[in-house]
């Protein structure tokens, strides 16, 4: 971050001095992460350029109300959200925020629904499939004037994650976590091994591990949808991000033989995986990890908590990633990985959209600032912000590297469950099909490719 954009000198006629903060602040309210911090007093001041009757820097008028509807139900992320809003309404003139928390189950499978009956104005979703989805059926408002102010403030790949069919914009990213493969230093250290950057490097390493009694990759898929973080990062590998993106919502055949060349090389590792992994959660998974007991882990940045959760300091510090290997092939180049990405959107049938979208606007290009993302990574510092100017000098080395890995990523995919539609991608669909192969690695694919076409094709059209 730049220095801050409190002026100390004397009043001018474009500031309006507040002596009891010790600073002269723009009217325009453009803050930094430092204005934030400047405005622990916010109550104060938003009531007092509310009375001003000041305008935004976003070209909207300030005042108002907008409505959220929020999945954030847990402790941390609904604290974070709070302190944007609060936030949000001290810059632009006290506009009234109104948040609607739901429990995050409940959020999305009632989000169907939730959209077409009477929604608030904004909304937390999901980035990618899931987003064009709703914008296809007109459930959501285009916000391109609203991402053209922000934009620079983002990488070229986030831009794809927020675009719908139609080419228009949908969504402001906020928060991010990327996929990896995660390992302790230690292990290394002691092991001697080198973090492998292809394909046959990869393989040897695990043969090595599995030689010095390590369960080379840990991997627990009770739950189903685990597997499918494998499932991605190999296609994207092999096959490149058109293909793996078409192939998710059925514009390309799981029967064609790209999809057999993925289960052929996935099961050239399937040997090294835990043992009984279809009975174990992600979380018995990572305590592998920990324990030392496991030498790698292909895992979202989530991970950490489990590091986190021993209460030990060196555990935490002593878990790192490298990058999923390389392949060999054209797509290496592409740098793709999973990333999923929370979104704000705007919704379509708020019945008070029509006087409160200025102020919805408002609040995501607000939300689209590294300052505001930095308030709710305080509260929920799983979820990494996604703004080019969050200061990151408050992040441990695993987040800072994490920032470095999706910066350099040509392709950000968002997990297959999210890349797909949910009724393919849950229990009765690719997480059945996926421990079908795990089962037996070494079978012929092809009547499991056939049987998860016929499945696709038996479902009823998404709109």
């Amino acid at each position: 971050m730049g220095d801050s954009r409190i002026d100390r000198r004397s009043p001018s006629t474009s500031k309006v001095g507040l002596p009891y903060l010790g600073a002269d602040l723009p009217l325009n309210l453009d803050l930094s992460r430092r204005d934030v911090l400047k405005l622990a007093g916010y109550t104060s001041a938003a009531a007092f350029l509310a009375a001003c009757g000041t305008t935004s820097s976003s070209g909207g008028s300030t005042g108002g109300s907008v409505s959220v509807g929020s999945n954030a139900s847990d402790a941390g992320p609904k604290k974070g959200l709070q302190a944007v809003a609060d936030a949000f309404a001290a810059a632009n003139g006290g506009t009234k925020v109104k948040i609607n928390t739901v429990d995050h189950g409940t959020f999305q499978d009632q989000i169907s629904s939730y959209l077409q009956g009477t929604p608030q104005d904004v909304f937390t979703w999901f980035s990618g499939h899931r987003m064009q989805f709703f914008a296809a059926q007109g459930l959501a408002t285009p916000i391109d004037d609203a991402w053209d102010s922000v934009k620079s403030n983002y990488t070229g790949g986030m831009a794809g994650t927020v675009t719908g069919n139609d080419g228009h914009i949908y969504g402001v990213p906020v928060s991010y976590y990327p996929w990896a493969v995660f390992y302790r230093k230690s292990v290394f250290q002691a092991g001697g091994y080198k973090v492998p950057t292809n394909w046959d490097d990869f393989k040897a390493l695990c043969a090595q591990m599995l030689k010095d009694k390590l369960i080379p990759i840990a991997m627990a898929d009770k739950d189903g949808w685990p597997a499918q973080g494998t499932l991605d990062i190999l296609n994207l590998r092999l096959n490149g991000y058109q293909f793996h993106t078409e192939l998710c919502t059925g514009k390309q055949k799981w029967t064609d033989p790209r999809v057999a060349k993925v289960f052929q090389k996935w099961s050239e590792i399937t040997q090294y995986y835990s043992k009984g992994l279809a009975g174990m959660t992600w979380q018995q998974g990572a305590d592998q990890l920990v324990q030392k007991k496991a030498g790698m882990y292909l895992l979202g940045l989530f991970v950490s908590q489990q590091f986190a959760a021993t209460g030990k300091p060196e555990d935490v510090d002593d878990l790192d990633f490298f990058p999923f290997p390389d392949m060999g092939t054209q797509y290496d180049a592409e740098k793709g990985i999973d990333a999923p990405i929370d979104i704000w959107m705007v919704t379509k049938k708020s019945p008070t959209l029509s006087a409160d979208l200025p102020q919805a606007k408002a609040f995501l290009k607000f939300f689209a600032k590294g300052s505001s993302q930095l308030l709710n990574f305080k509260e929920a510092p799983g979820a990494i912000p996604t703004a080019n100017d969050a200061d990151t000098s408050t992040y441990t080395a695993l987040q800072k590297k994490a920032v470095e890995i999706v910066s350099k990523a040509g392709k950000i995919t968002q997990f297959f469950d999210r890349d797909s539609r949910p009724d393919f991608a849950g229990p009765n669909g690719m997480q059945s099909f996926l421990l079908n192969f795990l089962h037996t690695p070494s079978q012929d694919t092809t009547a499991l490719q056939g049987t998860m076409q016929k499945f696709w094709d038996s479902l009823p059209p998404e709109a």
